[in-house]
C-alpha cells in the first residue's frame, strides 16, 4: 500500500516535472509550483528539502518515464542490430511525444543547467552516458551475435549516434520542424546498413 506521504511527492512529481523541463530551473518560481499544485510552500518542502531537490527529482522522474517508453519499445526484438533500428523509430515520433512532456529533458534542462546549476547539469551528464552506454551494451551484444561487424568501437557509435539524435532533437524544436529527426534517423539507419550490419 503506497503511503499517503508517498501519494502526494508522485503528485507533486507528475505536476511540477513538466514546468520545470518546459520553463527551466531559473525561471520556475515557488510560486509557479504552488500555484499549479495546489498545495502550500509548506507542504512542498515536507517532501523536497528545497527547489533544486524538487529539480533534481522532477528531471529524474521525466527521464525514468522516457526511458520506460524506450526500454518497452526495444522489447519489440531480442536482435541487437533490429534493437539498433527501434532506437531511430522510436525517435522519428519523439517530437509528438515529447512535447506532452514539455520537450526533450535532456536537452532542455542540459542547456538550462549549464551555466546555472552544476548539480543538475551532473545529473544531466549521469543520463548522458548511461544512455551512451546502453547503445554501446546493444553494439557489443550484436558483435557477439555476429550481426555486427567487430572491427568497429562500440562506444564511438553509441557516442555518435547518440549525438546525431540530440542534434536532430535541437533542430527540431528550435525550427518547430520534424524533418530534422526524420531525415537524421534515415541517415542514422543508413551508417547501421553500411558500416555497423555484418
Amino acid at each position: 500500500m503506497i503511503s499517503k506521504a508517498e501519494l502526494t511527492k508522485q503528485f507533486i512529481l507528475e505536476t511540477v516535472a513538466p514546468i520545470f523541463n518546459k520553463n527551466g530551473y531559473a525561471a520556475t518560481s515557488m510560486q509557479d509550483i504552488t500555484k499549479a499544485t495546489g498545495l502550500t510552500k509548506g507542504a512542498i518542502y515536507g517532501n523536497f528539502k528545497n527547489k533544486e531537490d524538487l529539480a533534481i527529482a522532477s528531471f529524474k522522474f521525466t527521464v525514468r518515464n522516457l526511458m520506460k517508453k524506450i526500454a518497452t519499445h526495444l522489447e519489440l526484438s531480442n536482435s541487437p542490430i533490429q534493437k539498433l533500428f527501434l532506437i531511430t523509430d522510436f525517435y522519428r515520433n519523439y517530437y509528438s511525444y515529447s512535447k506532452e512532456l514539455g520537450g526533450c529533458p535532456v536537452l532542455n534542462i542540459g542547456v538550462d543547467a549549464n551555466n546555472q546549476n552544476t548539480k543538475l547539469l551532473l545529473n544531466v551528464k549521469q543520463v548522458i552516458e548511461k544512455i551512451q552506454d546502453q547503445v554501446a551494451t546493444i553494439i557489443e551484444k550484436g558483435i557477439e551475435a555476429k550481426e555486427i561487424t567487430n572491427e568497429i568501437n562500440a562506444m564511438q557509435y553509441a557516442k555518435r549516434i547518440d549525438t546525431m539524435i540530440q542534434g536532430a532533437i535541437f533542430m527540431t524544436y528550435t525550427l518547430d520542424d520534424e524533418f530534422y529527426l526524420k531525415d537524421t534517423m534515415n541517415q542514422i539507419d543508413q551508417m547501421i546498413h553500411n558500416e555497423l550490419k555484418k
